[in-house]
């Protein structure tokens, strides 16, 4: 059976994480990938990520081109859609920011950003999960899951 290596809509915004997370450790020779996740909160992308502007801005995009994709030029299943729509609430909610609150004094993580680090770190697995089930390797950077 032939695997498709297609990459599903809800993994979008999980390649364009895994890649800034990529860039970042590029950037910074000898950091971790816990280090690496760390900077990426906080980053521009993450803010348009987490207020759901990235979302809203790639549904605006969809709408114009009547949810038609510009590479494959199929029509985007509506449950795609609504799928995506939960993934943006999902993401919200889960990388809500509030400023100043990253560490407390301990300089330990707060609650609220070890769960925007969970979900960061989750996303970035489940990117390279689809590249190891679709054979390709050669996308896997950060090798997470090993």
């Amino acid at each position: 059976m032939k695997i498709s290596k297609e990459k599903p809509y809800i993994l979008y915004v999980a390649e364009l994480i895994y890649l800034k997370v990529v860039q970042i450790k590029k950037e910074n020779p000898g950091i971790t990938n816990i280090d690496a996740v760390d900077r990426f909160i906080g980053s521009e992308f993450y803010k348009e990520i987490s207020s759901g502007k990235f979302h809203d801005d790639w549904f605006e995009e969809l709408k114009k081109n009547n949810f038609v994709d510009k590479k494959t030029k199929k029509k985007i299943p509506e449950e795609t859609i609504r799928l995506l729509n939960i993934q943006k609430d999902m993401m919200v909610k889960q990388l809500i920011q509030f400023s100043g609150l990253y560490y407390a004094k301990s300089h330990y993580p707060l609650e609220i950003s070890q769960r925007a680090f969970d979900h960061l770190w989750r996303t970035c697995e489940s990117y390279e999960l689809w590249c190891k089930e679709t054979k390709q390797e050669n996308l896997i950077k950060l090798y997470m899951i090993d």
